[in-house]
């Protein structure tokens, strides 16, 4: 298992945060996803064998939010 932090500059609410986490489960290997509207930041434990950071950031940006 491997844990990433990303940030998602736009998000800012709880349908955000939401929004955020269904795009992330909803890829095959992930975990556990808590993405924190306070922070910005997205808490992403994953099996890096399974799915790629590149293939994470891509749903979250297919979801309407800016990954840095």
């Amino acid at each position: 298992m491997m844990k990433q932090i990303v940030t998602a500059p736009g998000m800012s609410c709880m349908h955000c945060k939401m929004t955020i986490e269904k795009a992330v489960k909803g890829l095959p290997g992930i975990a556990s996803v808590n993405a924190d509207p306070d922070t910005k930041k997205v808490e992403i434990n994953f099996d890096e064998k399974t799915v790629t950071l590149e293939a994470i950031r891509r749903a979250i940006e297919e979801a309407g939010y800016d990954v840095e």
